[in-house]
């Protein structure tokens, strides 16, 4: 099904000069697309490198091509070169990261962006590893994965082991980080998100996790902020409390000289959040992908797509710059369209990787 994308092979410095001329002169964006997008195998013998785009409009065709291959089932589908034209150059519609990667390649991978993995409700140390179990098998498929700690048991719990009480939660913030570092993704490392929320027993040592220069590296950090600890460690409060000030303010100052953690306001996300309508029905939001820009559910994930909305300008640069609303609506339009053919693709790939997995000759 994917074989017509591998009949160019180019060669690197022809590769680096043509798409360098695309970019015109940006050393960077020709790199990361070369390093990270451009369509590629690897000789597992000799790990010898193949390249089979010569610059990202031949990118594009691939998407555009598979775009409309997946959309045949449906009647409003769009002809390949129309899709193509809102691809091309980056100038109005884009693939973000993994299925710009990932589709019509030949690997198994995800063309999801994120995960939100984890069990709400169970910590004990067989769950907590296969959290950890499941967070490589995601990030080494390109995925990045985030997952809440507020219900692993705090330091000095009992614990039905021989070490009697817990670690608490810092130790396996280390673990999970660690995964992310170990994983390497075709030249990218793992993206991670561990979130905890304010009213953990271990919160403060949660927030303090990354005041030391090599700790938690793998891995970004936000606490789930609640309205009612909001209400009381503000400094117009009504009702302060002194201890919830103080452990505001610290948040504070380690934003502010290490930038991290980050802050979720929680109620807020649950209220506006549209799958918490359905939290009777196990929907209810769990953590953040890795750069929290979209909460989820567990086992949730998202695949990206986005406008370029500089494309909409009509006479850029100039006093009759103006934003081109018709030409946006209809083609919104156009993007759900292709987010939808984005899930019938990724369907694809979960059955590509589920068949890698099944004749696996590693024994059980």
């Amino acid at each position: 099904m994917y074989e017509k994308y591998y009949k160019n092979v180019f060669d690197k410095k022809e590769i680096q000069k043509a798409t360098l001329d695309y970019f015109s002169g940006d050393e960077l964006a020709t790199s990361v697309w070369m390093d990270k997008y451009a369509l590629n195998s690897i000789d597992n013998k000799t790990g010898e490198i193949t390249l089979y785009e010569l610059t990202p409009n031949d990118s594009q065709k691939r998407l555009a091509s598979e775009t409309y291959r997946i959309g045949q089932k449906y009647n409003n589908n769009l002809s390949e070169d129309v899709w193509y034209a809102l691809l091309k150059d980056f100038r109005y519609l884009m693939y973000q990261g993994s299925p710009t990667y990932g589709i019509g390649r030949k690997d198994p991978v995800s063309l999801s962006n994120c995960f939100v993995i984890g069990y709400p409700d169970v910590d004990s140390y067989g769950c907590i590893c296969a959290v950890d179990e499941e967070q490589v098998q995601l990030m080494k498929r390109r995925a990045g994965v985030g997952h809440d700690l507020s219900g692993i048991r705090p330091k000095g719990s009992p614990v039905n082991n021989s070490a009697q009480t817990s670690t608490g939660v810092v130790p396996f913030m280390e673990r999970y980080s660690n995964s992310t570092r170990e994983v390497a993704q075709d030249g990218r490392r793992g993206a991670l998100m561990l979130s905890i929320s304010i009213d953990h027993p271990d919160a403060e040592d949660f927030i303090n996790s990354k005041l030391e220069d090599g700790n938690i590296e793998g891995a970004n950090i936000s606490v789930r902020m609640t309205d009612s600890f909001l209400n009381q460690a503000v400094s117009y409060s009504d009702n302060p409390d002194p201890e919830k000030q103080r452990l505001w303010k610290k948040i504070i100052y380690n934003a502010t000289t290490k930038a991290e953690p980050g802050v979720l306001f929680w109620d807020t996300i649950l209220r506006e959040s549209p799958a918490d309508c359905y939290d009777d029905l196990g929907f209810k939001t769990f953590s953040t992908n890795p750069c929290g820009e979209i909460p989820l559910s567990p086992y949730d994930s998202c695949r990206l797509t986005a406008h370029n909305l500089f494309g909409y300008v009509d006479n850029p640069f100039t006093p009759e710059a103006s934003l081109n609303w018709k030409k946006l609506g209809e083609y919104a339009q156009y993007m759900m369209m292709m987010a939808d053919n984005l899930v019938e693709l990724e369907l694809e790939k979960v059955k590509q990787i589920i068949k890698k997995i099944e004749s696996d000759t590693e024994s059980d």
